[in-house]
């Protein structure tokens, strides 16, 4: 049994990690550590899960951590740089689900998220845990930046005609939406139901903290620098990201089966899910799951490819993908805990 522990485990993304742990036939979750809600038991913050796990919230403890062979980092941006350093020297593997390891260059990192890097010696070990583009380097690696949302479902979405050259890397658009939780489990007046319930709009449109990440992973697919426009919103539901992605075609007289490409470039990959020509991919098709569904299409007379990629924001977005590089790194199954089939309703 593979001995994990979870630092952070109150938030959505925590809770998250449990519901599908607990369930995983080759893990004990041995430690769920969190400041604030030390002593409670798990089951009594988290109701769904009574009877599945018999621990309670403690205080971060290195020694405890350092026994463990896996370390989850469901915090805030900034906690796991602080401890990785030495849970690396005693050989415990980490996957930091936050943003702490996620960008090459340490100074643009200092930009966007407003705090010294804690170890930026550190950011050329860590692989970028993106296992469809990823998968030799996170079997092997012992330092895993998850991936975050947006980037996720962007990133599979322009993957293959950024692979295959196929389009202008300087003229790229990602309209994306994204349910409530993804902002975390936190009091905050704009995320009210009262405040989101029946609206519809952007934010962060001067600048997303998603948007240098999106861009490293199209620049490195691409060989080339591009240029991206990425414009979040907020959605009035729960779970799930739909990005609408725009790309211009170099060739647009060039006869191109787009559905086909987009098979063949992830043929044999069990969480992507390339539909038939003319869908339109559902959030609510991909709710409790760890797939990405994409359906890419070119309208008549256009030169623009317009590719329709929904993930659920906690699972493939974070928790899920989290699982999915876990078992690639301790040589298991990929779906292994990973089989439940979306909700719906």
């Amino acid at each position: 049994m593979i001995k994990v522990g979870i630092v952070g485990g109150t938030g959505y993304t925590g809770a998250e990690l449990l519901r599908l742990l607990v369930r995983h036939p080759r893990v004990g979750v041995a430690v769920i550590t969190s400041r604030g809600e030390a002593g409670t038991a798990v089951a009594d913050l988290f109701p769904h899960l009574r009877g599945l796990l018999d621990l309670c919230f403690s205080a971060p403890d290195p020694a405890t951590l350092r026994s463990c062979d896996l370390v989850f980092f469901a915090t805030p941006n900034g906690t796991a740089m602080q401890h990785a350093p030495e849970l690396l020297a005693h050989g415990v593997r980490i996957i930091d689900l936050a943003a702490d390891f996620r960008l090459e260059d340490a100074a643009v990192w200092e930009q966007w998220y407003g705090m010294p890097h804690a170890c930026p010696d550190l950011l050329a070990d860590a692989v970028y845990g993106l296992p469809e583009l990823n998968r030799a380097a996170v079997r092997t690696a012992g330092l895993i930046a998850n991936p975050g949302c947006y980037p996720t479902a962007v990133t599979l979405g322009f993957a293959p005609l950024l692979a295959a050259g196929l389009v202008d890397p300087t003229w790229l658009i990602a309209d994306a939406k994204s349910g409530a939780s993804g902002a975390g489990r936190k009091a905050e007046t704009g995320l009210l139901m009262a405040e989101i319930g029946e609206g519809f709009k952007a934010y962060a449109v001067q600048g997303h903290r998603h948007a240098p990440e999106i861009t490293q992973n199209l620049t490195q697919i691409s060989g080339t620098p591009v240029n991206l426009t990425f414009v979040p919103h907020l959605l009035p539901m729960i779970r799930g990201i739909e990005a609408t992605l725009y790309a211009r075609l170099n060739d647009p007289v060039a006869m191109l089966d787009l559905t086909d490409l987009y098979a063949q470039f992830y043929a044999g990959e069990s969480f992507v899910d390339i539909m038939p020509a003319g869908a339109n991919p559902d959030t609510r098709s991909v709710r409790g799951s760890n797939l990405c569904r994409i359906a890419v299409t070119r309208q008549a007379g256009s030169d623009v490819v317009i590719v329709q990629s929904v993930i659920d924001n906690l699972v493939k977005g974070a928790a899920g993908q989290a699982i999915q590089n876990m078992n690639l790194m301790f040589d298991l199954g990929e779906t292994t805990g990973l089989e439940a089939i979306a909700l719906l309703p």
